[in-house]
């Protein structure tokens, strides 16, 4: 396989990510010969193994299956192929296996290459029917195993009973041996193709291709034409679709009497049409439940439509002289017959059957069907028929196909409509006097929507509309068009641009591709098709955010993008589609600021307080766009946005949240869009410096984000995430603009009544309330902070604080974020008042509240939440770090550091790939920061050394695979190493797959480095030991910990320790185990069987003890610990030869693999006991408690 791709210099980062867009898969040739010859060699030495002969059945369709897209290649491959393929069919030798693989092999070429150009390779000699037609009597037609066979022996079939010779000569005599007469061989080939037409499964499509070839032969004609008929419309006439069986006997006889009429002669066809007609008339398949027999029932009206029709070129049909797209680039005018010459035609010669209207009258409605399949062929119907009426009679279709463009109809019949239009259009059949009618319908059909319940439909309808575009193209000449170019233009790029789904904003790019090449007369058409291609138009965002700012700058077509987001997209269904709408129109305010101001502006007022929820929450949003970017723009004239709106307006836009207010437009559902969108406004109106300052409406606007704020428990989850960001933004806004009495001097009523009434709010039982009064602190601006920082970082550090009460993590999440949030905005003076800014006196509180929060590892039924406190806590430690670094370096002491590197670095440890990633790329721009340098960095040189500049970019933390392998390297810096050694515990220690195998693969590979060195190991033992001993009673940490010194053990990585008599670690490790005894919980406990049989390797007392608990555990209370323990013990026992003497090792072995113990406590015992004797340890013996 030959990849061609664009030659670039660049191989890695951003140059790979450009090349895979342009990169294509384009095969050169059938390179995988040899290997489809072996695979077609071998079928005589597989068919027998049903395993091999699938696996080779699999393998050649994957080889084959690379040339779906480009099956031509394959072409002077198909005669070796299919020549070695029938040597194996025609050998009589040949088990049915092997006949039926190789009819396997057969049926993947065939439907690789396509079986109208493969079934023209098959043998079609006189001397092949009589064999084809003897080895398809004996098949199953029930047998689901083969049916491959059935459908290829149809296919040849088909193109034997071609041969130019009368099928009687081969008949011979026609009696058999006890004297009765034999079957013909058209009477047998019939009757196989009826037999195959009523199954249901693929054969049924072949034996209608049977049927159509074979009939249209004279002889058959003569002899079997009228049986077929009677009986194909006996079958239609008295089969009900009410059954799997019965849909596939329809189809069979619908799908051959369609081709029947497509391949037959019309001479011989023509008298029975009527009654075929009729008899579908009467049946009324249109309105079947089967939307495929509803798509036969119309190919087969309009076949039998055609037959009416006598074959001809219509002379009045419009023909474009040159298609050629580079004689339209040069412009250069190509030759066309004008479609207004007079064709002197034989009005005699059109004799229109009667017939013929009502197969019009049956494709209009066709049409309008429910199903995509069945307007498809019924629009390709009506392009056939209408080249084959005169001129005023396919003027009257076109009239009748324009009324599907109606309003009264659905979007099924717009479709439709759609799909006729580019068929006439391709074929010359819809003559320019008519465009005037129907460019103005395929414009409105390029931005149909209807809405239905909570989403709308109509994007078929725009992407048919959209091929009507490209139809024409290529049908008119420029100068046909020219009038309607502008109309064409406008709305193929308003769907390319704006359009919701993405196929229908690639097809207009098409199409408007499509109209620049052939035409040549769009406006900017060559600059336009640059930015707005097939994959500028693939994200939804780039196009409203970007591409349209670009089209915009094109005067032709400004207004009309402006016109369409007021009219279509602000009021859209979609939340997403509104919200980018406005900020498109902010975006193309600059282009057309005086229309915005005078036209689009007041135009939204009206809809802002209207009664449609949709369109008042995009009118809302859209207002407050607009009037700020109408402030951008007056900046850069020296003008306010007052001298750019008019009175009316400002005051409208004043009065916009009284009204809303009055008509309680904040309750309910409707309150979830409106309360954002207000919020918005405020933001907007605010940044805009409109002169309300002191006006009562201030009092409202603050009035309804506290409200939002203690109401936020009311609204729904989804909601209020965007709601919390709005009232933030708009809080913030509104005190910048309006609660200054000088520049950077806060108002100090209004400074006391927000800050206590915040901070009261961290307090409050709702829990949203609180998370939205952390915000709300932490958007304060910086002269509402001065003088308030001690109170806010108190109150914040109260709601950070872990307690049992606190079950919720969002609160001390959004507390975390506050507390960065105001030390950033207060700013580092490291001689500065605690109450005003970041000092030497306040900056250890924060830190402690940062490097506290670190260690929240709350979870609940959504699993670990304490992870959006500890990323909070990372990102605000990175921000109030480098702000103090860059400020006052002095104040940054190494015990505040420290203990941040250190948990950066367990972070970046841990099992979760979003969190991990995210603490290794702090800890990576906190060692690499130079301005500002970060100061005492514990061993800085030596992780400058473990992570070069270069890991900032090449490293990926989010892939186990690279992370583990570079963190392992700070375990062996000892300020590093009993928090990253944490940090290992629970990734080895876990359930996923990939970060199990990869972190336990790093750690394993630094105790292995430093096995020779006694002094290293010994401390990482005491390591281990001390976060066992810290973590004893923390599940989190405890369980994960065993399952990863389980695998120490198994691996052998202290086995220089095991030699040692009674080595610290062995019997310290065991005394900690013994504390689990009482547990209750399985998975602790088994994790310490495991542990206990791993100690065993050790040396000295400490075995006998390891033996004692795992004996005491072997008649533990539940069932299932006494089942682990003792297969545990048989592995033990296995695998570590010295622990029990040779003469007893036997009968211990036998004891723990024989005895059933799951059974009663007791017998457990008996066993238990018996073991403690041959082990040479003390029986257990039952204490008894004293009582008091």
């Amino acid at each position: 396989m030959a990849l061609s791709e664009m030659e670039s210099g660049s191989l890695g980062g951003e140059g790979e990510e450009e090349d895979a867009i342009v990169q294509t898969c384009v095969l050169g040739g059938f390179s995988e010969n040899a290997d489809a010859r072996a695979l077609i060699s071998s079928l005589p030495g597989v068919h027998g193994d049903l395993v091999q002969s699938e696996m080779a059945t699999q393998t050649f369709l994957l080889i084959l299956n690379k040339y779906q897209e480009q099956p031509r290649l394959l072409d002077p491959h198909l005669e070796w192929m299919l020549n070695m393929i029938l040597d194996t069919i025609k050998n009589e030798q040949s088990p049915p296996s092997l006949v039926h693989l190789g009819f396997k092999f057969l049926y993947i070429i065939c439907k690789v290459r396509g079986y109208k150009v493969f079934m023209q390779l098959l043998p079609h000699e006189v001397a092949d029917l009589q064999p084809v037609l003897d080895l398809l009597s004996r098949q199953d037609p029930k047998d689901s195993e083969t049916w491959e066979t059935r459908y290829m022996l149809l296919l040849w079939l088909t193109v034997t009973c071609l041969i130019p010779f009368d099928l009687s000569r081969l008949d011979g005599h026609m009696e058999s041996d006890s004297g009765k007469p034999r079957e013909t061989t058209m009477g047998r080939i019939l009757a196989i193709a009826k037999d195959y037409l009523v199954v249901v499964d693929t054969p049924r499509d072949a034996a209608s291709m049977l049927v159509s070839k074979f009939l249209a032969r004279p002889d058959a004609q003569q002899k079997c034409l009228g049986e077929f008929l009677d009986w194909s419309l006996t079958t239609i006439s008295q089969t009900k679709d009410d059954s799997v069986n019965s849909v596939s006997v329809l189809d069979g006889a619908l799908q051959s009497l369609a081709k029947l009429f497509k391949h037959g002669k019309r001479d011989d066809l023509l008298l029975h049409a009527p009654t075929v007609l009729q008899c579908l008339e009467q049946r009324c398949l249109s309105e079947s439940s089967e939307a495929m027999l509803r798509k036969l029932d119309v190919k087969l009206t309009q076949r039998l439509g055609l037959t009416f029709l006598k074959p001809r070129l219509a002379g009045w049909r419009y023909q474009r002289g040159s298609r050629s797209l580079a004689a339209n680039l040069s412009m250069s005018q190509s030759a066309a017959v004008s479609p207004d010459k007079e064709v002197q035609e034989h009005e005699e010669d059109y004799d229109i059957p009667e017939e013929v209207e009502m197969v019009i009258e049956h494709l209009l409605v066709g049409l309008k069907d429910k199903k995509t399949i069945v307007r498809w062929s019924a629009a390709k119907g009506i392009g056939r028929l209408t080249g084959r009426l005169p001129k005023e009679l396919a003027d009257e279709v076109v009239g009748s196909l324009l009324d599907c463009f109606s309003f009264q109809e659905t979007d099924n019949a717009w479709h439709g409509g759609c799909l006729a239009l580019a068929e006439l259009g391709r074929r010359g059949l819809l003559l320019p006097s008519r465009l005037k009618d129907v460019v103005p319908l395929i414009v409105k059909s390029l931005t149909y929507e209807e809405k239905r319940g909570a989403c709308s439909v109509g994007s078929n309808v725009r992407d048919a509309a959209c091929y009507v575009c490209w139809s024409f193209a290529r049908a008119y000449e420029p100068k046909e068009l020219v009038s309607f170019v502008s109309e064409i233009a406008r709305a193929l790029l308003i769907t390319a641009v704006f359009d919701r789904d993405v196929n229908c904003r690639r097809a207009a790019s098409a199409a408007f591709q499509e109209n620049v090449g052939r035409q040549g007369t769009f406006p900017h058409g060559i600059d336009i098709v640059t930015a707005a291609d097939y994959y500028a138009v693939g994200k939804l965002t780039h196009c409203y955010l970007n591409v349209s700012v670009y089209i915009a700058g094109f005067s032709e077509y400004t207004k009309a993008m402006i016109d369409h987001l007021v009219t279509m997209k602000i009021n859209h269904w979609d939340v997403v589609i509104r919200e980018l709408a406005t900020k498109a129109l902010h975006n193309l305010t600059p282009q057309a600021p005086d229309y915005m101001a005078t036209t689009v502006l007041p135009q939204l007022l009206p809809s802002a307080v209207g009664i449609d929820l949709h369109g008042r929450h995009g009118a809302i949003l859209a207002c407050g766009e607009i009037t700020h970017a109408l402030y951008k723009v007056g900046l850069q004239t020296n003008r306010t946005v007052v001298d750019l709106i008019s009175p009316e307006c400002v005051e409208a836009l004043k009065l916009i949240h009284q009204k809303l207010h009055d008509k309680k437009r904040y309750r309910g559902f409707g309150g979830e869009l409106m309360r954002p969108a207000i919020c918005s406004l405020i933001e907007k109106l605010s940044l805009s410096k409109l002169p309300f300052k002191n006006d009562p409406v201030i009092t409202g606007w603050q009035g309804i984000i506290d409200d939002t704020i203690t109401t936020l428990h009311l609204v729904s989850s989804k909601a209020k995430d965007a709601i919390m960001l709005a009232v933030v933004s708009a809080l913030s806004a509104l005190c910048e603009e309006n609660y200054q009495t000088q520049e950077g001097q806060a108002d100090s009523q209004m400074q006391d009544v927000l800050v206590s009434q915040y901070i009261e709010g961290l307090q409050n039982p709702q829990m949203l309330t609180r998370c939205g009064s952390a915000l709300a602190l932490g958007g304060l601006p910086t002269f509402m902070i001065h003088g308030k920082l001690k109170q806010i970082l108190e109150g914040l550090q109260q709601l950070c604080a872990l307690t049992q009460e606190a079950r919720f993590p969002e609160a001390r999440r959004d507390a975390v974020r506050a507390v960065a949030q105001v030390c950033v905005k207060a700013g580092v003076d490291a001689h500065g008042s605690p109450t005003s800014t970041l000092c030497s006196d306040n900056v250890a509180q924060v830190y402690g509240v940062l490097l506290n929060s670190m260690s929240d590892y709350t979870t609940d039924s959504r699993g670990d939440v304490g992870a959006w406190v500890r990323e909070a806590a990372m990102t605000g430690l990175m921000d109030v770090t480098l702000l103090v670094a860059s400020s006052a370096p002095e104040i940054l002491s190494p015990d505040l550091v420290k203990p941040m590197m250190c948990c950066l670095a367990q972070q970046a440890a841990e099992k979760i790939d979003r969190y991990r990633a995210h603490a290794g790329k702090i800890f990576l721009c906190l060692l690499h920061s130079s301005e500002p340098a970060v100061p005492h960095i514990p061993h800085r040189e030596e992780l400058l050394d473990i992570f070069p500049v270069e890991t900032t970019t090449s490293l990926n933390w989010n892939a186990p695979s690279q992370a583990f392998q570079y963190i392992a390297k700070l375990l062996g810096l000892p300020e590093y190493q009993y928090h990253t050694l944490l940090g290992f515990t629970v990734s080895v220690g876990g359930i996923t797959e990939s970060t199990v195998n990869f972190s336990s693969r790093s750690l394993f590979d630094y105790v292995r480095s430093i096995q020779e060195d006694s002094a290293a190991l010994g401390q990482f033992g005491e390591t281990l030991l001390r976060i066992f001993r810290g973590n004893l009673r923390n599940d989190r940490v405890s369980v994960p910990f065993l399952k990863m010194f389980n695998q120490m053990l198994t691996t052998g990585c202290f086995e220089i320790f095991t030699t040692q008599e009674n080595h610290p670690l062995c019997v310290e490790l065991l005394a900690l185990c013994k504390e689990f005894k009482k547990s209750r919980d399985i998975s602790k406990l088994q994790a310490c069987i495991f542990v206990f049989c791993g100690l065993v390797q050790f040396h000295g007392d400490v075995r006998k003890k390891v033996l004692t608990q795992l004996l005491l555990l072997l008649c533990h209370s539940y069932p299932v610990i006494r089942k682990v323990t003792a297969s545990e013990m048989y592995e033990m026992l296995l695998t570590y030869d010295d622990v029990i003497e040779p003469d007893v090792l036997g009968d211990v072995m036998t004891s723990l693999s024989d005895t059933n113990w799951e059974s009663d406590l007791d017998t457990a015992k008996t066993h238990r006991n018996q073991l403690c004797d041959w082990l040479g340890v003390p029986r257990p013996q039952l204490v008894n408690k004293r009582v008091s």
